[in-house]
């Protein structure tokens, strides 16, 4: 991805090294999971269905962290570390990375949030954290990786989490993590049209397997989503390289329930599914991505994911 030397956004904090204390109460956050049918309306365009950004569940341990409707980031569970110098210059660079990433969705998002959906966008802070972090939703450690809180409108990121994209799971290249951004600010435009209050409100009325069907929905609309970044930020700032859309199907991949729960525990649980397959993951950012349309991410209007 070409990012060196471009803008970078001014809604990113900096709480790297400062100590947060657990706090009663759970979370209340976005991610990529949840699924179900129920049309949403879009403002201009007719309907749009409700769907779905990106948690990465846990390698040994397929986690599911819900209130109010709302999902848990990309699990980790692995032991926060230690940073040498060369570690800190890494993250740093990752700092200024995701400053770009983020600055890219609000090109993107700013002019077709009020085109596709009739409302303004408002863009989200960008919240870098080590170790753990108290948010609007609850405290988060870093083991369940990046996630979105519409509390303060906001994405949390533990930056040694994009080690944990190479080194747990597989994953190489910039863009990778660039998707992973791209899928939480999808959820944040779940938020700011609605369609996040409105599953929470299908979700109160169902039950388990249904609530997490509608999970999956919400989750493969923000890997949707982050397709039609990926196509329209290309468009206007050429920030593709060869190879990058292959990276960001190859995370897509990677995190697929069905995937994950094979690894963690030898047999997929279709009930359980709250993000989707890896094979639909990836089908709906290349929806996205080919048509740049958020029309095209109508996850809860689609007969077949």
């Amino acid at each position: 991805m070409k990012w060196r030397g471009r803008r970078r956004s001014s809604n990113v904090v900096d709480q790297r090294g400062r100590s947060s204390r657990r706090s009663s109460g759970g979370f209340n956050m976005s991610s990529l999971g949840r699924g179900g049918r129920i049309p949403i309306p879009t403002g201009k365009g007719g309907k749009i269905s409700v769907g779905g950004i990106l948690i990465i569940l846990a390698l040994f341990a397929v986690t599911y962290l819900l209130n109010d409707g709302e999902s848990g980031g990309f699990n980790t569970s692995g032991p926060t570390q230690q940073l040498s110098e060369r570690d800190r210059a890494t993250q740093n660079e990752m700092k200024e990375f995701s400053a770009v990433v983020l600055a890219d969705t609000e090109d993107v998002w700013n002019p077709l949030l009020p085109e596709a959906f009739g409302r303004d966008y408002r863009e989200p802070t960008l919240v870098l954290f080590s170790g753990g972090v108290k948010s609007g939703c609850g405290f988060a450690s870093s083991a369940v990786g990046p996630f979105y809180c519409p509390a303060g409108e906001r994405i949390y990121l533990d930056l040694t989490f994009f080690d944990e994209l190479t080194q747990r799971f597989g994953v190489e290249g910039d863009f990778a993590p660039a998707y992973v951004i791209a899928h939480e600010v999808g959820h944040h435009v779940q938020t700011v049209t609605g369609i996040s209050a409105k599953v929470r409100a299908a979700q109160a009325q169902l039950g388990k397997a249904a609530s997490n069907a509608l999970s999956v929905r919400q989750e493969l609309q923000a890997d949707c989503f982050a397709g039609v970044w990926a196509k329209r930020a290309d468009s206007m700032n050429q920030i593709l390289e060869p190879g990058d859309i292959q990276e960001a199907l190859n995370a897509a991949s990677a995190i697929g329930d069905d995937t994950l729960q094979k690894q963690a525990q030898g047999h997929a649980v279709p009930d359980s599914f709250t993000h989707g397959t890896s094979a639909q993951r990836q089908r709906w950012f290349t929806s996205g991505y080919n048509s740049g349309d958020p029309a095209a991410c109508d996850t809860f209007g689609a007969t077949s994911l």
